[in-house]
């Protein structure tokens, strides 16, 4: 899988979550501080509403 890095995520050792973009159907998405450590799984549908709802809620 090829992972990507959450552009909010920051530099520091903080919040830091990355997603797999070469998985069809689906969007597993991990904690980049722990690669080896569990992954949630969900339906590319489901992560896109969390990412929509996520982005229409977001402080300015």
């Amino acid at each position: 899988m090829t992972w990507a890095k959450s552009s909010y995520s920051d530099n520091n050792g903080g919040n830091c979550l990355e997603i797999a973009l070469d998985v069809p159907a689906v969007t597993p998405v991990r904690d980049s501080k722990v690669p080896d450590g569990p992954v949630l799984v969900f339906a590319r549908s489901t992560w896109s509403a969390f990412v929509s709802t996520v982005r229409d809620n977001a402080p300015l």
